[in-house]
This record gives structure tokens, C-alpha cells and sequence, in this order.
């Protein structure tokens, strides 16, 4: 990235978009989530948010699944199949609530697609098969053999409503279960082979999980894409968060875009799920795919963890190697996911410390990708053990209290504008400034200092003469003090350990605001039940007393 990077007051200045996570994977499963959503939508709209990910959306295969075991595309939580009619998320109804309610906000809704595979057949079919290697999924062990496998679906609460086809065991590869044995293994279908353009991770690595769709298949093609053409009809979506793409055909996604491009129309925003920590090659991923999709920058949160949990680490290596800096327009930063938190098969833990440090880093920069701000930073965590009674009980509270990322969430929609000097000179010790854009809150910028060491910091940085003689404050409140910018632009900016500060004009257009704004985190609703139990025991109380016992 050039530094500095200049943009001129007379060039356009599109406002920053914002991405945030509407899910974390211990939602509880008390189907109420879409309302959740609808309801704080407002709230994200104000912190600038242009874009929700909310958790795939299909009939999973119980009715506390999160999506990911998907079991039928064409129910939303509109049919009475494995178990219920909702999803672990709400109703269809509820649901088309909450992309209407987004809408009028501002936000665009990314639906979670799960095209990988399908779970939870309906029967079992007999198939011939034979056992591969799971390390190397080129190879067979022994030969071909038959093995019951559940790969057919019939969907009885739905029938062929939307959509007429059953699917069975040609329209799957593989298959990871044989009921006639009660024995896992990978098992690949004879006739079948597993898709060439997929990533060759484990030899070949199609198979994923449950029964693995075969894109090839005619059928199958047709049916997907018209899903998503009829996807588009049920509500008015921004786009689509694609996932496992690394385990099928990327020819088949090629195909699947450009339908999409032609039916829905080009303005989805497409993000796929790569999870690969080699950046040079999604971003030829992403040149394959014509510059139509943007990918997760998995090296970045890689960076971040490792960073993060080392003692005397190199803050100026943050950026080594990621997607943003191949492909920066396509590149989708995040922090945090329903993947890599704890417990989860992609666990990438940060350090508490730095988790702002790095939301700094996603939100307030130029030229450095659509940062994703995750549902658990902003409304805390259920965690992976809460008593049924009592969901509180193991609740995780927001990064940093839930007061500091929605100030910097405000700070990029008010102030994140211009020109961008970089000041990574100092291995524990790096910052940025934001000079500001005539055409954006009066043209009030933002300087960035942090560190990670134990030690009080400070920097040297300009943030042009038009600043000159401003008083700038830490709008994080960690760090007290005033400067005061001088002739030149230059400030010297203090940061408090292990730490970081965000220094704005203290009378910039908007600051007042942000200084007052409370964003409202309970989104469980936790402080309400709290209130309602201690006025019943308070009423109680005053019965008993009034009883005269």
C-alpha cells in the first residue's frame, strides 16, 4: 500500500461500508433469533452497519441445528419436517420480517448458503461403494462393496412445492456413514469421482461431511440454480455468504454466479467461505471467479492470533501475507467468527488485549477490505455450557464491556475518510492517520496509535495542516490528556499499554454524539428479566409487610 495514500478533497468519497455477523454458534435454540435481529436492526443502522450475515437459514436436520446440517433448501421454516416448522432461528414469516425490517434500515441481508451437502435423509438406499483414505481421499482401501447409505430425500412435509425434485443416491459422491454396518468411514459411490477443481488439501478434499452433493449432475445443477432464482423472489436480499467453497467445484460456483448475475441480478454481494492460509492463491481464486466474489482474509486472523498470544511479537508484520493486500477490493476482514471462537473446529483465538487492536485495524483503515464485526463482540456469548434454566449462567459479556467496538464502528462511519499516512516503524508500537474528506463530517480525521507491550507509548504523526490547532482526545476514554495539533499537522499522540487510542477533534462534527451514544448490548434481554425478578421479590416483600406478618 502506498504511504502515504493520498486522496484528494475533489475525488468522490463513497461512505464506508460495515459488515457485522448476525449470529455466534451458541445462539440458544429457543427459536426466537430472527425477532432478536429485527429488533436491534435499528441500533446497527445507527452505528453504520450497511450489510448483515445472518446463519444459513434452510431446514436443518433437527430442530436445533444450526444450519450447517442442512436438510432442505426449499424450507425456511415454512413446513412441518424433521420436527418442527421453524428453523433453530424462527419462522419464515419471522424471518421475511427481519430481511424487510433490515431493508428499511439500510442494511442488506447476506443469506448463509449451504450447498456442499445435505443431512438427515429421509430412508437409507443401497449403494455400492468403497472405503477411501480419510488422510488421502485419492486412494481406496479395499474394494467396492455394498453399504446402506442415507442419501434419499423425499421431503414429506413439503412435497414438491417450489421445487419437484427427490433427491437419492445419484446425486450425491460420497457419503461418510453405512447403516448396514453403523460404521463411519468415507465411502465414495461407484461410478462417481470426486471433483478435480476443489482443494487438494487430503489428496482431494470434495468430501466434507454427510452426504456430498455431486454438482456435476444435471439435475442437481438445475435445481440449485434455480434455488437460488427462487430465493430471490421469496425477499429482497443484499447478497450471499457461500460456504465451504473450498470442497466443490469452482467451476460449478463460476456457473452458479453467473446465474445468479443474470436472474437475481448483479448487485448481490457474494463472500465465500475459503479457509486457507495462502492469500496468493485465493486471490487467484478470486481472478478465477472474474473479481465477482470476495473472499474472508483468513491469513490476517492468523496474524492476529499469533501476534497476539507471543511475547515481544512485530506489529509491523500484521499485514504479511494477507488477502487484503493482494486483493483488497474483494477481501472481507473479520476478527472473530462462529468458526474460529472457542470450541469450534477453526478455534483461532486472540488475546482479550488485542481484540481492539485489531477491530482498529479492520474498521479505520483505507483501502483494507469490508470488515465484518462479530455478533459475540457486540452482544456477548450464551457460551458452550449454560444450564437450560438459566441462559445467563455462562454468558461471555462483550469485547471490552460492549463500550468501546460500537465507538469504533461510529468512528468509521464519521471519520475514517482521506488520506492515510502509515506509521508502522516501531516493532511494539504502530499507528495510522486518517487525514478526513471535505465531504464527510466537515473533513474531521482520526489518528490510531497501539501497542502491545507493557509499557506507556507514544507517536509522532500527521494529520494535515488543515487540523492545525485542533485539540484532539482519545474518544476511547483509555487514554487522558489532550493534543493539541500544530502548524505542520503533527501531533504526538500517547497510548496507554497494551492498548490502543483512536484521537479525534474533540469538537469534530458528530463527536458529541459519539461521546453519548449507548449501545444497547442486551440483546437477550438478560437487565429486563433481571429488573422484573427483583420488583416481584420487591412486591413480595411489600405483600408479606403489609399482611402484618
Amino acid at each position: 500500500m502506498p504511504n502515504p495514500l493520498i486522496v484528494p478533497d475533489d475525488q468522490p468519497c463513497p461512505e464506508n461500508r460495515t459488515m457485522v455477523q448476525g449470529f455466534e454458534w451458541y445462539v440458544p435454540a429457543d427459536f426466537k433469533h430472527w425477532k432478536r435481529l429485527a429488533r436491534v436492526t435499528p441500533d446497527l443502522a445507527a452505528l453504520g452497519v450497511t450489510s448483515m450475515w445472518i446463519p444459513p437459514a434452510c431446514k436443518a436436520a433437527w430442530a436445533q441445528g444450526n444450519g450447517y446440517d442442512i436438510y432442505d433448501l426449499y424450507d425456511l421454516g415454512e413446513f412441518e419436517q424433521k420436527g418442527s416448522r421453524h428453523t433453530k432461528w424462527g419462522s419464515k414469516e419471522e424471518l421475511l420480517d427481519l430481511v424487510k425490517t433490515a431493508n428499511a434500515n439500510g442494511i442488506g441481508i447476506l443469506f448463509d448458503a449451504v450447498l456442499n451437502h445435505k443431512a438427515a435423509a429421509d430412508f437409507v438406499e443401497t449403494v455400492t461403494a468403497t472405503r477411501i483414505d480419510p488422510k488421502d481421499r485419492t486412494k481406496a482401501i479395499g474394494e467396492a462393496e455394498e453399504i446402506q447409505a442415507w442419501t434419499g430425500y423425499n421431503f414429506p412435509g413439503r412435497g414438491s412445492t417450489y421445487s419437484p425434485l427427490k433427491w437419492n443416491k445419484n446425486h450425491f459422491t460420497g457419503i461418510d456413514y453405512d447403516n448396514k454396518r453403523r460404521t463411519n468411514a468415507v465411502w465414495k459411490f461407484e461410478g462417481k469421482e470426486w471433483a478435480t477443481d476443489v482443494d487438494e488439501e487430503l489428496g482431494n478434499y470434495d468430501y466434507l461431511m454427510f452426504a456430498d452433493v455431486d454438482h456435476a449432475h444435471p439435475e442437481v445443477r438445475r435445481d440449485l440454480f434455480n434455488w437460488a432464482e427462487w430465493l430471490g423472489t421469496q425477499m429482497k436480499l443484499g447478497g450471499m455468504r457461500v460456504d465451504a467453497i473450498k470442497h466443490y467445484s469452482r467451476d460449478f460456483l463460476r456457473d452458479f454466479m453467473q446465474h445468479i448475475d443474470r436472474t437475481v441480478g448483479r448487485d448481490w454481494f457474494v463472500v465465500g467461505e475459503y479457509w486457507r492460509e495462502d492469500s496468493e492463491f485465493l486471490a487467484q481464486y478470486i481472478e478465477y471467479m472474474h473479481n465477482r466474489i470476495s473472499l474472508f482474509d483468513v491469513q490476517l486472523v492468523s496474524n492476529f492470533s499469533k501476534i497476539s498470544l507471543a511475547e515481544n511479537s512485530d506489529l509491523r508484520r500484521i499485514y504479511d501475507d494477507t488477502l487484503v493486500m493482494w486483493k483488497p477490493s474483494n477481501a472481507v476482514t473479520f476478527v472473530v467468527n462462529h468458526d474460529t471462537q472457542e470450541g469450534q473446529s477453526l478455534e483461532t483465538p486472540v488475546a482479550p488485549y488485542f481484540i481492539p487492536l485489531a477491530y482498529a485495524l479492520i474498521l479505520l483503515r483505507a483501502n483494507a477490505g469490508l470488515p465484518c464485526v462479530f455478533y459475540s463482540d457486540l452482544y456477548g456469548s450464551i457460551g458452550q455450557h449454560p444450564k437450560p434454566d438459566d441462559l445467563s449462567s455462562n454468558f461471555i459479556p462483550p469485547t471490552s464491556g460492549g463500550a468501546i467496538l460500537p465507538k469504533m464502528v461510529l468512528a468509521r462511519q464519521l471519520w475514517a475518510y482521506g488520506t492515510q499516512v502509515d506509521y508502522f516503524d516501531q516493532p511494539h508500537c504502530i499507528g495510522f492517520t486518517r487525514f478526513g474528506h471535505a465531504s464527510r463530517s466537515g473533513g474531521a480525521g482520526l489518528a490510531v496509535v497501539m501497542t502491545n507491550a507493557w509499557q506507556y507509548a507514544a507517536k509522532s504523526m500527521c494529520v494535515g495542516r488543515r487540523h492545525a490547532g485542533e485539540r484532539w482526545t482519545d474518544l476511547l476514554c483509555w487514554c487522558p490528556g489532550e493534543v493539541v495539533i500544530d502548524a505542520n499537522g503533527w501531533g504526538d499522540f500517547p497510548v496507554g499499554h497494551r492498548s490502543v487510542a483512536v484521537w479525534v477533534n474533540r469538537d469534530a462534527q458528530g463527536r458529541d454524539f459519539v461521546d453519548s451514544f449507548v449501545f444497547d448490548s442486551d440483546i437477550y434481554e438478560f437487565a429486563l428479566a433481571k429488573d422484573a425478578e427483583a420488583q416481584a421479590r420487591e412486591d413480595n416483600r411489600t405483600d408479606w409487610e403489609g399482611s402484618g406478618k
